[in-house]
């Protein structure tokens, strides 16, 4: 067979791995006889430096032929976990996966059903916490390895307790490794080291390195031993390890004390590797002398690297430029420190993460590495630092995770660095207070919205009362509180305030700064809202040309910009040219992206709507499918975005006949609008007049006329009559009023709606139109011949000119059939 076409991440084969063949053996029986993955997963567990992985990594490069793809995950935390879903995703050829969200669905997906592999194998390393991780195991006929310390695996997977080494195992790693040594010595050596793998081959690296005689190894060992029991930094398992590591540790602290202090900030990073990157060309980074020279010249890094790969201190990965630690190292490392050396080592690493800090959480392609930081971020406690910049770094984690679609790794971070931030600079210290917003915008987006308003209104008074009104701040606050308003259906508070952000974001950081073109959009989406859609296209055509001098055409943020302006020139009745704005958008995104991330899911929903105006019902209610489905998997059936996917697709039914279907999405999404928003939430009167429209369809006109009256009714006190929101609700209910049979009070709503509209919107507007088109029938059914005539010719000649010959709404119109409106300018 062939080697693996996907090969991923797999650690170096040790070329001295010895023993572990009935290990490797009863391994590969159970790998080959299970079913599908379905079934339970194989688990290797055991204690530190019994050689787990390598036994697992010993198998892969015995087994590599026998597999498509090949990869290793480290699965510490769901964050690693996510993150390599992310590149598997890559490299099984699923365009568009960038962000977590994205990828785990896709890869889930694409190993279940085989395609384009159908023989894998994933590795899950150090995965301690079963419930963590079982979520990302795929089903099909893929294998699944768990290496763990944790014996609980037992009831989830098929477990294997991987044991110390026989003693004819330990004796062969000194003699291939060890140099010339008699079997009595190898004896001696592996007595005293417990047969602990780690211990071995510590043991064994020394003694090939220097030659030692295993009596003055010994008598070291037995010097060490006495040492870590009498300061009570090592016992039981870990006392072999210790000892035997303490051997080269010594000679470095001697002979080679940047390679020993650098060995010792590794100690406090993850255990993940650590890339180089974070110590080239370091300077004034708080350690120890000899370090920082190290840190400063290549030169002396470099040979400090080699001191440690002499030794087999850590592993190094020549192909990513890594090192890394195993963890029981890392806890002998940490044990000769004292309070003070623990301390400054642990800072230093939060220091040399700021470093490695890209500085734009917004930007997708520093995705990646944010990913890389946050384990490490995670496990040296950075939340703890005082120092500013590690703030700025948590900060821009937290972004990086909301941005990517992660908003539980987001609330749980934020939350994290919330509390230990309110213990150590108090609740109103300005980065406290923005960690709190951040956690409470997790909270919305999770949809836990009352919370987050709440916490949000005494973040806002906290803030005022520590810098005032103008200060950048107070101003993030206001754009998150003038969210909060919209989530309460207050819309032209929403607007008012979010002018002031604007405004003042203007005077106090600049036109053309990012945080002031967020501010632009948002506002724009606030106008949007309220129906004025000539200023909202206005707004963002001028914010998406700033967008993209600044940040570039690719960017998150240029991409929101838009969607949101082929938003506006839908709302602004250019229907063809919104979809294919919104098309070339949504293809960006997905390219960039993926379809799974929120912001791509509710581009597709846009799209679906557009194309819906823009008469393609076939396309538009496969993308609202698509969308819903993509909502459902995501979010669960009761999040407000699967809601909007539900009512758009319902609308999207009523154009393929499918009635029944449609009732059904319309009732169930005007219900739980009711459940979430409240009964006179905009959304949820915008929910009650596309239920209404289904209901007249179906030949209930009653529950039609009932629900518009009352839809109308509110949105006129909620906004005013002018309101296009409220204009939709009078067109839906003028035709309930004339399936009646009652033409005469149609003509008088429809002529009203029509004033309404020919001002609020222009006469050329298709919704005007609509009205327009009514209005001859609504004439038509009264007798007035020669004034339908006149006004049906208008309609028709109108929609022609705005949608074409084709349109389904322009080919209605020529067989005389009432016109229906709705409204999809809802954003969430």
């Amino acid at each position: 067979m062939s080697q693996p076409q996907i090969w991923g991440l797999i650690p170096l084969r040790n070329p001295d791995f010895v023993g572990r063949q009935e290990l490797l053996e009863r391994l590969r029986v159970r790998l080959t006889q299970q079913g599908p993955t379905a079934v339970l997963p194989e688990a290797l567990h055991g204690m530190g430096g019994v050689g787990k992985s390598q036994a697992v990594v010993e198998y892969i490069y015995q087994h590599a032929s026998e597999y498509q793809v090949v990869w290793w995950i480290s699965a510490e935390h769901q964050s690693q976990i996510k993150t390599s879903f992310v590149e598997l995703a890559k490299k099984l050829g699923i365009q568009g996966t960038s962000s977590a969200d994205t990828a785990v669905p896709a890869v889930l997906e694409a190993l279940r059903l085989g395609t384009p592999y159908s023989r894998w194998i994933l590795v899950f390393d150090n995965a301690d916490r079963p419930n963590d991780v079982r979520p990302f195991f795929p089903a099909g006929n893929g294998h699944i390895i768990v290496t763990s310390r944790n014996a609980e695996w037992g009831g989830f997977a098929r477990a294997v307790e991987v044991d110390l080494f026989t003693r004819a195992e330990s004796v062969e790693l000194l003699h291939r490794r060890g140099g010339a040594l008699e079997d009595a010595d190898a004896d001696r050596l592996a007595e005293a080291l417990g047969d602990l793998p780690l211990a071995i081959e510590q043991a064994a690296a020394w003694r090939a390195q220097t030659g030692m005689e295993v009596a003055e190894y010994l008598e070291l060992l037995d010097q060490n031993r006495t040492e870590l029991l009498e300061t009570g930094t090592a016992s039981g398992y870990q006392l072999p390890v210790a000892a035997a590591w303490n051997v080269p540790l010594n000679r470095l602290k001697n002979e080679h004390r940047a390679a020993l202090q650098l060995l010792q900030v590794c100690a406090f990073f993850g255990l993940e590797p650590i890339s180089r990157r974070l110590f080239s060309g370091v300077r004034e980074a708080p350690v120890p002398e000899a370090l920082s020279e190290a840190l400063s010249d290549p030169i002396k890094l470099n040979r400090a690297i080699r001191e440690i790969s002499r030794y087999s201190l850590a592993k190094l990965d020549h192909r990513n430029g890594t090192l890394q630690l195993h963890r029981l190292v890392q806890t002998v490392l940490k044990n000769r420190l004292n309070e003070d050396e623990w301390r400054n080592m642990r800072h230093a690493v939060h220091i040399l993460l700021v470093k490695g800090d890209p500085g734009d959480p917004d930007a997708s392609a520093n995705w990646p590495r944010y990913a890389e930081l946050l384990p490490h971020a995670a496990m040296s406690q950075a939340v703890e630092c005082d120092e500013k910049w590690v703030r700025v770094l948590i900060q821009n984690l937290v972004s990086y995770l909301l941005n990517s679609g992660d908003y539980g790794g987001a609330k749980d971070f934020a939350f994290d660095a919330m509390t230990a931030w309110r213990k150590s600079l108090g609740e109103r210290d300005l980065d406290t207070l923005e960690m709190t917003r951040l956690y409470a915008t997790a909270m919305r987006r999770l949809g836990s919205i009352k919370e987050a308003i709440e916490l949000n209104e005494k973040t806002y008074e906290a803030i005022r009362l520590v810098v005032g009104e103008d200060h950048e701040g107070i101003l993030k606050i206001m754009d998150t509180i003038a969210a909060d308003r919209r989530s309460q259906g207050l819309f032209a508070e929403e607007l008012e305030l979010q002018q002031v952000v604007y405004d003042r974001a203007r005077q106090v950081l600049g036109a053309d700064e990012p945080t002031t073109l967020g501010y632009a959009h948002n506002l724009s989406g606030c106008l949007r809202l309220m129906g004025r859609f000539i200023d909202a296209r206005d707004l963002d055509e001028d914010n998406l040309r700033r967008r993209t001098a600044v940040l570039g055409e690719d960017h998150l943020l240029t991409l929101s910009s838009l969607n949101g302006l082929s938003m506006d020139l839908r709302e602004c009745g250019r229907y063809i040219e919104a979809a294919r704005m919104q098309t070339d958008a949504l293809n960006q995104q997905i390219e960039i992206f993926g379809e799974d991330h929120p912001g791509t899911i509710g581009a597709s929903r846009n799209l679906a709507v557009a194309l819906r105006k823009a008469g393609d019902h076939v396309e538009a209610k496969k993308r609202a499918e698509d969308c819903l489905d993509r909502y459902r998997r995501r979010h669960g059936p009761q999040h407000l975005d699967t809601v909007t996917a539900e009512m758009t697709l319902s609308a999207d039914l009523r154009h393929s006949g499918d009635l029944a279907e449609s009732l059904r999405l319309a009732a169930r999404s005007h219900r739980l609008f009711q459940e979430i928003r409240g009964e006179r939430h905009p959304y949820t009167l915008i929910a009650a007049s596309n239920l209404a429209v289904t209901h007249r369809l179906r030949g209930e006109v009653e529950e039609a006329r009932a629900l518009n009256e009352m839809s109308m009714d509110a949105l006129r006190q909620v906004f005013d009559s002018d309101h296009p929101f409220a204009l939709v609700s009078a067109t839906n209910l003028a035709s309930d009023l004339a399936a009646l049979g009652d033409h005469q009070a149609a003509r008088e709503l429809d002529e009203d709606t029509l004033e309404r509209s020919t001002r609020v919107l222009g006469a050329t507007h298709p919704s005007t139109l609509a009205v327009t088109l009514n209005l001859s029938l609504d004439l038509a059914g009264l007798g007035d011949e020669t004034a339908a005539a006149v006004m049906h010719t208008k309609a028709v000649a109108g929609l022609r000119t705005v949608l074409g010959e084709d349109h389904p709404a322009t080919i209605a119109a020529g067989q005389y059939t009432r016109a229906n409106c709705d409204t999809d300018t809802m954003q969430l």
